[in-house]
């Protein structure tokens, strides 16, 4: 029961991580869209804590993540050329477009790992 409780909390916390970052991108015209990926990837892991998701469902969602990011791959590359690397972590500057999409494809990058972890976690249930 208690493994339970703290997996609730941490996928709660997952849930409500969209909605935090929806306030740090509302100036980003994107922003829904990457609220809506982040939000239904967090839904998919809370929900697969009570119930199984079928493994096509969870690999479908994987590949889609996995096909997005590959839009940003050549802006991520670019990114990994430059010297100022800290430079991810600052505000968007509009005539540095690849700080973006680096950053755009190190989340869907980890949106997909946290997909793939679901499919981890139910070899050991």
């Amino acid at each position: 029961m208690r493994g339970i409780k703290r997996k609730v909390c941490f996928y709660s916390f997952l849930l409500l991580l969209p909605l935090h970052l929806e306030k740090i991108t509302q100036k980003a015209l994107d922003g829904l869209l990457w609220f809506s990926i982040y939000f239904i990837v967090s839904l998919i892991c809370l929900y697969n804590t009570f119930r199984a998701i079928p493994k096509s469902i969870l690999i479908l969602s994987i590949t889609v993540l996995i096909t997005y990011s590959t839009f940003h791959f050549s802006l991520f590359i670019d990114y990994l050329y430059t010297e100022n690397k800290e430079e991810i972590f600052g505000e968007m500057v509009y005539d540095k477009p690849y700080l973006e999409g680096a950053r755009e494809f190190i989340g869907l990058l980890l949106a997909a790992l946290g997909i793939m972890y679901q499919i981890k976690i139910r070899k050991f249930k």
